[in-house]
């Protein structure tokens, strides 16, 4: 069993900073590629960033130059630093990890946390 819990939501102003969290914890042995993913009310869920695990990353077009992903594979938890925050980047934020156990390998998802930018 792998649960996924995020932290790090809250109200923030347009042009602010926020720190997401996201950290792994259960029975398994590796954490391949961890993503984050954001869905606003009414909308579908859409990829934000991804970071493998050596580390190279991706981002989707709205985020670039704005938000950084990292990880830090002894801690099992994955990051994202979003900065610059604009009025459509209020969501919930998910993050999501490709990890295996000793039987499988499966895409786990955290609960979320929610992200507020208003004035």
């Amino acid at each position: 069993q792998v649960q996924l819990v995020e932290s790090g939501g809250g109200l923030v102003q347009p042009g602010g900073s926020l720190r997401l969290s996201c950290t792994a914890s259960g029975n398994f042995y590796s954490i391949y590629t961890m993503g984050w993913y954001r869905q606003a009310p009414g909308m579908q869920r859409e990829w934000v960033a991804l970071i493998t695990s050596s580390g190279n990353t991706n981002y989707a077009e709205p985020v670039k130059g704005r938000f950084t992903i990292s990880r830090d594979n002894a801690k099992n938890t994955v990051y994202l630093q979003m900065n610059s925050l604009k009025a459509e980047d209020p969501a919930v934020y998910y993050c999501k990890a490709d990890v295996a156990d000793w039987v499988t390998r499966d895409d786990y998802w955290g609960q979320g946390t929610q992200v507020t930018v208003s004035s």
